[in-house]
């Protein structure tokens, strides 16, 4: 990773955010100064799609979640840098986010794209996706919200389709095509699926659309 030009926190206050203490849940009108739909990405690593999104997508504000810290401030130098006013990022456990600091029906879509697999099997009880977590995000999503997901590894995908079909089977799983949602923007989602494409690895997409 290159090393960025380091900010202080002040100077990348305007594109980070605090998770409020509980019982309190994320205000978004206030947050982000606008009554703009909001997606949120949980895992957004380097930063690739917010990048990308927030400029494609400027009547959509963006939500990032990422647990590893010198990645939120690496990626908020980033956007801050672009002076982009759209998005937020903050450093939390999503999990946590999702449950108790998303108020229902209030996300427009939430995106997760290429989630650690956690290799060893010993440590797959690490991974983002268990039976919680599924039935965790149709609540906060409006009616007709999207989940869109992607990863590289054959084995996770089947994992959690399979989790979906048993928690959520009023939820049809199906590919992203021509009609995707408008946050899916042209081009590599992000850095990982730069990396898989240039090395012919296959990528499976799968996203779910909440009932209208």
């Amino acid at each position: 990773m290159r090393k960025p030009i380091r900010l202080s926190l002040e100077e990348l206050a305007p594109c980070t955010a605090n998770v409020p203490e509980p019982p309190e849940t994320f205000d978004w009108p206030t947050l982000f100064g606008n009554s703009n739909p909001v997606e949120m990405e949980i895992g957004f690593g380097k930063g690739w799609f917010l990048l990308n999104a927030t400029q494609v997508n400027p009547h959509i504000n963006y939500f990032g979640i990422e647990i590893i810290r010198k990645y939120q401030l690496y990626t908020a130098t980033r956007l801050v840098k672009r002076k982009l006013a759209n998005v937020k990022v903050c450093c939390a456990d999503a999990k946590l986010v999702v449950s108790k600091a998303i108020v229902p029906g209030s996300l427009k879509a939430v995106n997760i794209f290429f989630p650690d697999p956690w290799w060893k099997k010993r440590h797959h009880k690490r991974r983002l996706f268990d039976a919680d977590f599924v039935q965790s995000i149709p609540p906060v999503l409006m009616p007709g919200g999207w989940i869109n997901i992607a990863t590289d590894v054959e084995e996770y995908f089947q994992e959690i389709t399979a989790l979906f079909a048993e928690k959520l089977p009023s939820l049809v799983g199906e590919p992203w095509g021509e009609d995707s949602p408008d946050s899916l923007v042209d081009g590599h989602l992000t850095n990982f699926e730069r990396k898989f494409v240039a090395q012919g690895k296959p990528i499976h997409h799968v996203r779910y659309r909440k009932p209208m």
